[in-house]
């Protein structure tokens, strides 16, 4: 992952549960509507393979990684795979550490001030705060008051309407994910409608 990259336009996507036959025409879609960075759950079936047909589809356009990872050996299919980030729901040491000494940007997922602490000071690239939908951006500014040297992915919940807040109350960056990688629209193969929303978000910056 290209870090100087993403913080021009600090937006992940999350795709979880989706199928083999839309990777294609998915990157297209996430490529022509601006966005930078997606990354795969690994609890998707066939993960691995995914995140490697996407990487192939986006031909160096999209910096694809590998999302909750939860193991070492999690870790390691996806960087077999060519992801190029890491993304965890919490803090897993070993999968951190391994990140670190291999110079891959990890991003360890915390909620309460003590976890995110923790997470900040195993060296995360910058620490996920997930679910943070629940208390919405002015959690990320309470958060920024005792923390200010601590970059935060506000995860949870980003839409058109408060992502400029978000970044207002010290994001640094957002990431989204079912709220417009809709199984329904996937399932239907709306990809158009699905770069609308895409495109949407990002403008409203």
């Amino acid at each position: 992952m290209d870090l100087s990259r993403f913080k021009e336009l600090p937006i992940m996507g999350i795709l979880r549960d989706v199928d083999e036959s839309v990777i294609e025409p998915l990157a297209d879609t996430i490529i022509s509507s601006g966005l930078r960075a997606v990354e795969i759950a690994m609890n998707t079936k066939d993960a691995p393979k995914l995140i490697k047909q996407m990487v192939k589809c986006s031909k160096g356009n999209l910096m694809v990684g590998a999302g909750t990872v939860l193991s070492v050996d999690d870790l390691k299919q996806a960087l077999d795979a060519a992801a190029t980030f890491i993304v965890l729901p919490t803090l897993i040491e070993d999968v951190v550490r391994y990140c670190i000494k291999n110079s891959i940007p990890v991003f360890p997922g915390a909620f309460s001030p003590q976890e995110i602490y923790n997470a900040y000071n195993s060296g995360a690239t910058m620490v996920k705060v997930f679910p943070v939908k629940f208390f919405g951006p002015s959690y990320i500014k309470e958060i920024k008051g005792p923390f200010k040297d601590i970059k935060l992915l506000a995860c949870g919940g980003i839409n058109s309407k408060n992502i400029k807040e978000f970044f207002s109350c010290g994001a640094s960056a957002v990431a989204f994910g079912g709220s417009i990688f809709k199984k329904e629209l996937l399932e239907e193969r709306a990809f158009s409608k699905i770069g609308e929303s895409i495109k949407e978000l990002i403008n409203s910056l």
